[in-house]
C-alpha cells in the first residue's frame, strides 16, 4: 500500500467482522481496499469482501475511534483467555456469542486456507495466537480462570514463535484442553515447569 486509506475506508476497515473480517461498504470503497491489498473479493457467490492479513494488521495497529453516531460500546468479541479482571458475564448470551464466533472462524478457515480446509488454523489465527487458542477452548466448553480463582485455564503468549502456553491446575482438565486443541488443528505438547513442577501445554497451529 502506497498511501493511508481515507477516513471513509478506515471506517469500513474498523467496522469489519472481528473474526471473519467480512466487510461492508460501497463498491468504490471495497474496490479501493482491494487495490491497496487490504481486502480481497471472495471467488464464490455472493462474492463478499474480507480483510487480508495486512488489513487485519492495519486495523489492530491503528484502531479507529467510532463515529459520533456509533454506540459507545465497542461490540468487539474477545475470547476468554483466563484471569481477566473484568470478564464478560457468563450465561446463555455468552454461549451464543462464543458459538457464533467459532462458526465464523471455521468459515474464515474455509475461505482463506488454500485448500479450503477447516481442520487447521488459518492466517488470522497465526496472527492472533492467544485469542485463537482461547476461542477453541471456550467454544468447547472449558472453564477459564477467574481473576482470583486458581481453577480454570489460562492462555498466554510465549517467547517461542507461533506457540502459546496453556495452564490449568487440574491435571484432567489440562489433558482435556490438549484434546480440544488437537481436534481444533493445533500441535500440542505437555511439559513441566522446572522450578514449580507444574504441568502446562505448549500449542502451535498445525500447518498440514
Amino acid at each position: 500500500m502506497t498511501r493511508p486509506p481515507t477516513a471513509a475506508q478506515r471506517r469500513v476497515i474498523d467496522a469489519a467482522d472481528p473474526v471473519t473480517g467480512r466487510l461492508r461498504g460501497t463498491e468504490a470503497q471495497l474496490a479501493a481496499l482491494v487495490r491497496h491489498g487490504l481486502a480481497f473479493r471472495h471467488a464464490r457467490p455472493p462474492h463478499d469482501h474480507f480483510l487480508t492479513p495486512a488489513g487485519h494488521r492495519l486495523r489492530d495497529a491503528e484502531p479507529v475511534p467510532p463515529a459520533p453516531e456509533a454506540p459507545s460500546a465497542s461490540g468487539v468479541f474477545a475470547a476468554r483467555i483466563g484471569g481477566e479482571e473484568d470478564p464478560p458475564a457468563a450465561g446463555p448470551a455468552r454461549v451464543r456469542e462464543v458459538h457464533s464466533a467459532w462458526q465464523g472462524l471455521l468459515e474464515l478457515r474455509r475461505m482463506t486456507n488454500p485448500d479450503g480446509a477447516t481442520d487447521r488454523p488459518c492466517g488470522w489465527e497465526r496472527a492472533h495466537l492467544v485469542q485463537a487458542a482461547a476461542l477453541a477452548l471456550e467454544a468447547a466448553g472449558h472453564v477459564p480462570a477467574g481473576a482470583d480463582g486458581e481453577q480454570g485455564y489460562r492462555v498466554r503468549a510465549t517467547p517461542q514463535p507461533e506457540a502459546v502456553a496453556v495452564r490449568e491446575p487440574d491435571a484432567a482438565a489440562l489433558r482435556a484442553c490438549s484434546v480440544t486443541l488437537e481436534a481444533a488443528g493445533w500441535q500440542v505438547g505437555e511439559y513441566t515447569e522446572p522450578r514449580t513442577r507444574d504441568r502446562y501445554l505448549l500449542a502451535s497451529p498445525r500447518r498440514v
